[in-house]
């Protein structure tokens, strides 16, 4: 059965490449279905792969080879929570080890563009403190920070 919701992602012709990987990098995630082209089409020949189903996560996406036209932005990422420091590693080094690369504040790009948040819970949970100053100093942590360290968000929000 086909989502009412999917997240449509626009690829330069390796939407089943990068579809692959999240399979292979992340839990509950798989390539789901693989449409070609009908017919010739400005971005594709017939035959050529045009539409990638999977799932992130769970989450159902599309990933269409669209062409050169439009580019990925940081106005779209995925947030990846995360349970501890070796899980927010394994995700974080498998996007950037993949011809990523990183950004700040738990930020990084996939090779193919895409971004995203690789956030340990404890920041998450940090930031809903009802003490709005170890709040501050978990954030103010986390801003110094590529790759969030677990330890070190922890550390702010004891130094209270």
């Amino acid at each position: 059965m086909t989502a009412k919701n999917t997240v449509c992602l626009w690829y330069n012709g390796d939407a089943e490449e990068a579809a692959r990987f999240y399979a292979e990098t992340f839990p509950d995630s798989a390539v789901t279905g693989i449409r070609r082209a009908p017919a010739d089409n400005p971005s594709n020949r017939e035959g050529d792969v045009l539409v990638v189903e999977f799932t992130v996560f769970g989450i159902p996406c599309i990933g269409l080879n669209g062409g050169p036209a439009f580019a990925h932005s940081e106005a779209f990422s995925f947030q990846i929570a995360t349970d501890d420091q070796a899980e927010t590693d394994r995700y974080w080094n498998a996007i950037v080890g993949n011809g990523g690369e990183e950004s700040m504040c738990g930020w990084c790009k996939d090779k193919w563009g895409i971004s995203w948040q690789i956030t340990p819970r404890v920041l998450t949970e940090a930031m809903a403190n009802p003490d709005p100053a170890a709040a501050k100093r978990a954030f103010e942590a986390m801003m110094e920070m590529r790759k969030l360290d677990v330890a070190t968000i922890e550390a702010a929000l004891a130094d209270g």
